[in-house]
Order: C-alpha cells, then sequence, then structure tokens
C-alpha cells in the first residue's frame, strides 16, 4: 500500500496491523514534557528520582502516552479517514519511560464493526503496546476509532 493512500474502514482486518518506530527518548525531552504537564520530582531531578519507588529519572506517564499517540499519527493514523475516537476503553503504564529508551509500538485491530447508526462508518477497536529495545512493555491501550467506509457504507462487511 503506498504511503500517501488513505486507509478507510475496509484497510482494517481483525489482526496485528503493524510495528512502528523506533523514537528515541532523550532526557531533555523528558524533563521538559514535566516541567511543563507533570512537574513531579521523579520526572524532574535524578537525586530525588533515586529515592522514589521507580528508581531513577523516568518519562510521565502522560508523555508515554503522547508519544504512543505521535507514533499512531505518523504510521498511519495521519493517513487514515479517521472522524474521531469516543475515547480510550485501557490505558496501563507498565514499566517507566527511562531517558535514552527507543520506543516500538505495536498495534493491532482487536475488532472492526460496521456502526449501527452511521452505516457510512465503521468502528476500530486498536490494542497498542510500546515497548523499549530491551523488549519490555512500558504501556498498553485500548481506543477505539471512527473510521469512514470506503464505500459509503452501501457495501457489506460483517461484524467482527
Amino acid at each position: 500500500m503506498s504511503p500517501d493512500m488513505t486507509l478507510a474502514f475496509e484497510d482494517f482486518p481483525v489482526g496485528h496491523f503493524g510495528t512502528f518506530g523506533p523514537r528515541h527518548v532523550t532526557r531533555e525531552e523528558i524533563i521538559a514534557f514535566a516541567s511543563e504537564f507533570d512537574p513531579q520530582p521523579m520526572h524532574l531531578d535524578e537525586a530525588a528520582a533515586e529515592r522514589s519507588m521507580l528508581r531513577g529519572l523516568s518519562g510521565s506517564g502522560w508523555h508515554l502516552s503522547s508519544l504512543m499517540m505521535r507514533m499512531l499519527f505518523d504510521g498511519f493514523i495521519g493517513r487514515t479517514a479517521s472522524l474521531g475516537s469516543p475515547g480510550v476503553d485501557e490505558l496501563r503504564w507498565m514499566s517507566p519511560l527511562r531517558p535514552g529508551d527507543d520506543l516500538t509500538l505495536d498495534v493491532d485491530v482487536a475488532q472492526a464493526r460496521v456502526s449501527r447508526s452511521r452505516p457510512e462508518t465503521g468502528i476500530v477497536t486498536f490494542k497498542m503496546k510500546v515497548r523499549n529495545a530491551s523488549g519490555q512493555t512500558l504501556v498498553e491501550a485500548t481506543s477505539p476509532i471512527i473510521v469512514r467506509r470506503r464505500d459509503g457504507g452501501t457495501g457489506t462487511r460483517s461484524e467482527n
């Protein structure tokens, strides 16, 4: 599939969709994000972070979630006929984000169904997992997005 091709509902069958990254994270990024959005000591100061339960400087979970969203956008959402999302069903921070981490995002389609109320759209539920270079899972999330159907709702697709 061409990188400039718009992805429609029909392009998201249930199963593994793709792996995206890597995305390198620096100490400076972690501190800059925390300074503005989550100024807790374990995200700003190495000495305080060493005394925390995280045992070292770590990125905010919200920073990690923002990085995941950027990787989703760069990977495929930016070229998807997305009409938005009704929210996030689940978000779990599993391990800390560390300076120097190289992140990889795995995306699976957990469910894809035609909307009952708006048959010109479908709802695609993604399961996402961000790992560091050693394979440790840092965050897991499940989220649906509303995607325009290529045929405008005139064709059929069974609900998964």
